[in-house]
């Protein structure tokens, strides 16, 4: 049994973002450059307004700016009111770092869309575990949105962004990419996760969440097929997979989905849920965005992922 709490809060946003909203960039992890004319330019273009935190244009080694920096900017997005949702530029390391620093207070009274995936899956969990409400397994600025990635990639980020998608609607997969069902069956959970390396090295931390009753969504990168069993078997044996009611597998780079498979029929089999392969999230191209913290059900046998509930509170914006 998992004994670390996941906050019990709604898991519903205030609201949708409105039709100009404003996004803080930010730099939670890794350095990288930005050419801040192109970014601003790509939110004007889309009618959107973007604001850099002074994070993203520093460098500290494999560190985007000090640890002080780049936590300054996180609570400084969060506390901002004018600021509509947080995109993380990219990920690398170091939220880590920040996790016993957080003013989860903060983050708790100002709820808003925090989106990233890879090293960002610390605040992700985090979030889930202190504050309690969906965050967005998505989209970063600069390797997927000025990179220009393929569709969904942009379009499913800002279809859960605008509250396009609520209580019933299934997430769309391209069908370009079949998925594989590993194991058959239909369970429904709350989606957590994230990238595998992360949920392994966040135990006993401030950023583990309990995977009981959840549908678990893992994925990662630059990691060989003995790895991820290493990581896997590290959460099994560490008893943190008993609860767990089903499996997303998103994109594993370069492992492909038949090469997964077995390792993924020996870690789940004996738990007997289902489990559904090849969901293009990650790093990955296209990445789709998938709501972490959100009611979903899993149908691996119909190749489906449903939402169960309403992402916000409020009715979509006029």
């Amino acid at each position: 049994m998992n004994h670390a709490c996941t906050a019990t809060l709604d898991s519903r946003l205030p609201a949708p973002l409105p039709r100009h909203a404003r996004f803080a960039i930010i730099a939670p992890a890794g350095p990288a450059r930005l050419d801040a004319d192109k970014a601003r330019d790509w939110f004007d273009s889309r009618g959107y307004q973007c604001q850099l935190y002074p994070g993203v244009s520093e460098s500290e080694g494999y560190l985007a700016g000090s640890d002080e920096r780049r936590l300054r900017d996180l609570h400084d997005a969060f506390a901002d009111p004018q600021v509509d949702a947080i995109l993380c530029m990219r990920g690398g390391y170091g939220s880590m770092r920040l996790l016993d620093r957080i003013d989860f207070e903060l983050i708790r009274r100002n709820p808003k869309p925090l989106i990233g995936y890879s090293d960002l899956t610390a605040l992700h969990t985090a979030i889930a575990r202190h504050a309690g409400f969906v965050t967005f397994h998505g989209a970063m600025l600069n390797a997927d949105l000025l990179g220009e990635k393929l569709e969904p990639t942009l379009s499913s980020l800002l279809a859960q962004l605008h509250g396009r998608v609520g209580e019933g609607s299934l997430l769309q997969h391209p069908a370009a990419y079949p998925l594989s069902t590993v194991l058959p069956g239909a369970a429904s959970g709350r989606l957590m996760g994230g990238n595998l390396s992360l949920l392994a090295a966040t135990l006993e931390t401030p950023a583990e969440v309990s995977f009981d009753d959840c549908i678990l969504f893992i994925e990662d990168v630059n990691e060989p097929l003995y790895r991820i069993d290493r990581l896997l078997t590290q959460l099994r044996l560490a008893g943190r997979l008993q609860g767990v009611r089903g499996v997303l597998a998103g994109d594993f780079a370069g492992i492909t989905v038949e090469a997964l498979t077995p390792l993924l029929q020996d870690i789940f089999g004996p738990l007997g849920v289902p489990v559904l392969a090849g969901w293009r999230s990650g790093h990955c191209n296209p990445n789709l965005c998938l709501p972490l913290g959100a009611q979903v059900r899993l149908d691996s046998g119909a190749a489906a992922l449903t939402l169960e509930q309403d992402l916000y509170t409020k009715a979509i914006p006029v």
